[in-house]
């Protein structure tokens, strides 16, 4: 990655999981608005208990997406190898702990059992490329392995994805809220990786010149 399009990138995530931190773990911690939308679900969660996971789920994005966006500097990988083998493998860390506490929530997510199947199917997705990820680098595949990491990195903006989604058909489209969310659930992995094949095509073509 160029070297100021790299700024660029670190920049617009920093501004993101601040967004994301500040939102969830200190304006809103209780989660009243979201939780609205679940008055009326068959299923409901123990609140004190799913708070909890949600803003260990947050922190653990979080994380995953800082700890991503360094191991994708050049700098780091020419001159700090260890640190970006350590740092690939807390990474995979932070996606397992994503999905996981994802995996508690989804029987509770709004739009009932199709949009929990829709996070079940995400977190299957993404612990499936990130580990293909790293059989790649350890068969030293690199390219292979750079394109999974792409990947795997896209599914950290998959909150931003639903939520647009979500408001582009509910508030744009006038679409019931609970249908609108479940069609962001699955329009959101389909962005993933519409996205990562983006970068991961243009990324060929600048290498390719």
């Amino acid at each position: 990655m160029r070297k100021q399009g790299y700024k660029v990138f670190v920049i617009v995530c920093l501004i993101y999981v601040f967004y994301v931190a500040i939102v969830n773990l200190v304006l809103n911690p209780d989660a009243g608005e979201f939780l609205a939308h679940k008055v009326n679900q068959l299923k409901q969660p123990n609140l004190s208990v799913w708070l909890t996971v949600l803003h260990i789920h947050v922190w653990f994005s979080c994380l995953a997406m800082l700890s991503g966006a360094i191991n994708f500097s050049s700098f780091m990988y020419n001159k700090h190898r260890k640190y970006h083998k350590k740092n690939g493998y807390a990474f995979v860390f932070f996606v397992a702990g994503v999905s996981l506490t994802a995996g508690y929530m989804a029987p509770y997510s709004t739009g009932g059992k199709l949009s929990s199947i829709g996070f079940n199917l995400t977190s299957i997705i993404w612990l499936t490329i990130t580990v293909l990820a790293i059989v790649h680098v350890r068969r030293k595949r690199m390219d292979q392995h750079r394109g999974f990491m792409i990947r795997s990195y896209a599914f950290c903006f998959t909150n931003l994805f639903v939520h647009f989604i979500t408001k582009l058909l509910n508030d744009g489209f006038g679409m019931q809220y609970e249908t609108s969310y479940t069609a962001g659930v699955y329009g959101a992995i389909i962005a993933n990786l519409l996205v990562a094949e983006v970068v991961i095509q243009y990324g060929k073509r600048r290498s390719a010149h």
